[in-house]
């Protein structure tokens, strides 16, 4: 079974951007940055894995609460790109950066508004 687009911006985005990241982090461990590699990685998954966990909430609360976890998972991912950039080891796609922020944007934006 693959992924199906859900019509919801933010399950659809943060799961290609997982995509994109597990893409980037074989790239930085092909290059033998292993340990920033996986940091990324856990990071920039759990954003998508907490939003789709986000939609299975019992309770507002609980909604709020994995969106919450998602936007600290963003943020993270934005820190170790940041990172990678300006230890310049390694070359961030400018795609990989802004959809990062545009995750962030939107989280913050779900979170105020539920």
């Amino acid at each position: 079974m693959s992924f199906k687009e859900s019509g919801n911006a933010i399950v659809d985005k943060s799961f290609y951007f997982a995509c994109d990241i597990v893409i980037y982090a074989e790239e930085l461990k092909q290059k033998r940055f292993f340990e920033i590699a996986n940091q990324l990685l856990k990071s920039g998954t759990s954003v998508g894995a907490n939003v789709r966990e986000s939609q299975r909430g019992v309770s507002t609360k609980d909604f709020k609460n994995k969106l919450g976890i998602a936007l600290k998972e963003a943020d993270e991912t934005s820190f170790w790109l940041d990172v990678i950039e300006e230890t310049k080891i390694y070359e961030v796609p400018q795609k990989l950066r802004e959809d990062c922020e545009v995750l962030i944007k939107l989280l913050v934006s779900i979170i105020k508004n539920s």
